[in-house]
């Protein structure tokens, strides 16, 4: 049976796909990591903390399958990303994943025992669950920028050559407080929409003034520093979009500055840096004129426009090496065959829609501000 798409067509949209997949674990897990890293700032008392907790407590465990399906979407369509990532990451990805296991246990614990110094502990735990994540991820990030200390041997066998504190240079350090304001500001929008007026809500869109300015000045720094810190790879001679996977194929070499090509290339692209930069101003304009929509309006954006703005900027490039750029690894050399994405895709087309529309009834049936009163008379809140 004859494919109706050609490889190339079938590896660009499965590029697209992976980027909608992180977006959305951005924009939904994303404000529940925000939520949890505001916690120890923005409550007081037990009563405000359970507030805050209960804002995310119906929806954080459909939010991670997002999560889920970008790890999955990776495995499935390009399994070179994932050897080399999994495998080279894999103390990052204990601190993660480490990380991730505390929310779900605390939110199970915390209120099993009316004791304040249990229900404090467990609530230190939540915010571990959602600053170091945040922190992790874009950290990771900033690598993937830099380029992964990686190598192939001559049958593709992968040799990762960094540490775990090798991962934290001053880059991936900027990257991954880019991450954390990005998504404070995002949990901070969340909360100016589900909790009730009072104390709570105040605190959450002050903290989101300074991540607002914190993301815009961060986002502007980074920008600097790929423009002018030495980052980049490119594509020397022509590619085969629909040639095999085989990085030995593309050759690549390390080019100053080279993540700003694409932008001369296709100027549409400029659309995702616009974003980055209008997404934190219309949040802080919300929160300054008492527009609480508009505050996660311009959160989501600000999600969308800075993580598009590194996969465009990257654009062909998936996982580029920083000691063996021949072994970088991109959109057209690392996927999957062509009949795996094609079934994949197929696969996709069917479920994802499921899956959208599944998220939204459970947000339009959950919709609605957290009270005070709900917490303290329903005792099925956390």
């Amino acid at each position: 049976m004859s494919i109706p798409l050609d490889y190339e067509t079938l590896r660009l949209i499965w590029w697209g796909l992976l980027g909608v997949l992180l977006i959305g674990f951005a924009l939904t897990d994303g404000f529940d990591l925000g939520v949890t890293a505001l916690l120890p700032f923005i409550a007081r008392d037990d009563v405000e903390r359970r507030l805050v907790i209960n804002t995310i407590s119906a929806t954080w465990e459909g939010n991670q399958v997002w999560f889920i399906l970008g790890g999955g979407a990776i495995f499935a369509a390009w399994p070179f990303v994932y050897a080399v990532s999994f495998s080279g990451f894999y103390l990052a990805m204990f601190l993660l994943l480490a990380s991730l296991i505390l929310r779900p246990v605390a939110f199970k614990y915390r209120s099993k025992h009316d004791d304040k110094g249990w229900r404090s502990r467990w609530d230190w735990a939540l915010f571990v669950g959602g600053f170091v994540p945040a922190l992790v991820f874009g950290v990771a990030v900033g690598n993937v920028l830099i380029g992964a200390p990686f190598r192939l041997d001559a049958d593709l066998r992968s040799f990762y050559e960094g540490t775990l504190l090798g991962l934290f240079t001053p880059f991936a350090l900027l990257t991954g407080l880019l991450s954390v304001a990005m998504l404070v500001l995002h949990g901070s929008g969340w909360l100016s929409m589900k909790v009730e007026s009072g104390p709570v809500h105040d605190r959450a869109r002050r903290w989101g003034q300074i991540a607002a300015v914190a993301a815009i000045a961060l986002f502007a720094l980074g920008g600097l520093y790929v423009a002018f810190g030495g980052l980049g790879y490119r594509i020397t001679g022509v590619v085969d979009p629909n040639g095999p996977s085989n990085p030995f194929l593309t050759k690549t070499v390390a080019a100053p500055g080279a993540w700003l090509d694409n932008y001369g290339t296709y100027p549409w692209m400029l659309i995702a840096p616009v974003l980055g930069f209008l997404g934190p101003v219309l949040a802080f304009l919300g929160i300054r004129g008492g527009k609480d929509p508009l505050v996660f309006t311009g959160s989501s954006l600000a999600t969308v426009g800075i993580i598009s703005t590194v996969g465009l900027s990257m654009y062909p490039f998936i996982l580029p090496s920083a000691i063996d750029p021949a072994s970088s690894l991109t959109a057209f050399n690392a996927s999957s065959s062509h009949g795996t994405l094609f079934t994949m895709l197929i696969v996709t087309v069917v479920f994802l829609p499921i899956v959208l529309l599944y998220t939204a009834w459970a947000y339009k049936v959950m919709f609605g501000r957290v009270t005070s009163e709900q917490v303290n008379n329903n005792p099925d809140y956390y």
